[in-house]
């Protein structure tokens, strides 16, 4: 065989290749038109008559009174429910055990945030006196506090036992820093 027929040869060869790669990319593009018409349009579900796939309809409004989000292997990881005190949305880690909590009640919303263990360890609150954020220890006692009332802002910070060993203050403009030994007894205090 000549140099001129093996060329030949692979000139046709190519030739068939690029139509194959044509036909291949031409299916290729039909089923992800297809796959993108049919997400664009809801998730097919079966049920209808003969076992055809429907088009699900679309939902603009939900209404129930309790909703749970679940991961792919079933945990719940995402609860919302209103019972008598308000709503309360709870967050879960993949055990199922709550980690944030945000709810609303009476005295207005609360957004806590639990340790493993489920115990509250930050609280942002917003009640009827002002705002205010907890630090808590792993036994819940509060061993700080920020917090805006009528009077002004104040800091406070507390031992272990939950006594209040550190405050300040600021009152009507004027600061006042105190503090307290290990029985909450003044040890000093400015001005």
């Amino acid at each position: 065989m000549t140099t001129e027929e093996r060329l030949q040869n692979l000139e046709r060869e190519l030739a068939r290749a690029k139509r194959r790669n044509r036909w291949l990319l031409a299916g290729l593009g039909l089923t992800l038109g297809v796959w993108v018409l049919a997400g664009t349009f809801g998730p097919a579900t079966a049920g209808s008559p003969g076992g055809a796939l429907a088009v699900a309809p679309r939902v603009s409004e939900v209404r129930t009174t309790h909703f749970v989000l679940e991961d792919k292997n079933g945990t719940p990881r995402a609860v919302m429910d209103v019972n008598k005190n308000g709503p309360v949305l709870a967050l879960t880690d993949e055990n199922g055990k709550p980690r944030a909590m945000l709810d609303v009640t009476k005295n207005g919303p609360q957004l806590t945030l639990l340790d493993e263990n489920g115990r509250g360890r930050i609280v942002l609150a917003a009640d009827k006196d002002g705002p205010g954020l907890d630090l808590r220890d792993e036994n819940g006692n509060t061993r700080a506090r920020l917090a805006v009332n009528k009077d002004g802002p104040q800091l406070y910070l507390a031992d272990e036992n939950g006594m209040q060993r550190a405050r300040l203050d600021v009152t009507k403009g004027l600061p006042m820093l105190r503090l307290a030994d290990v029985n909450g007894k003044p040890m000093w205090q400015a001005p």
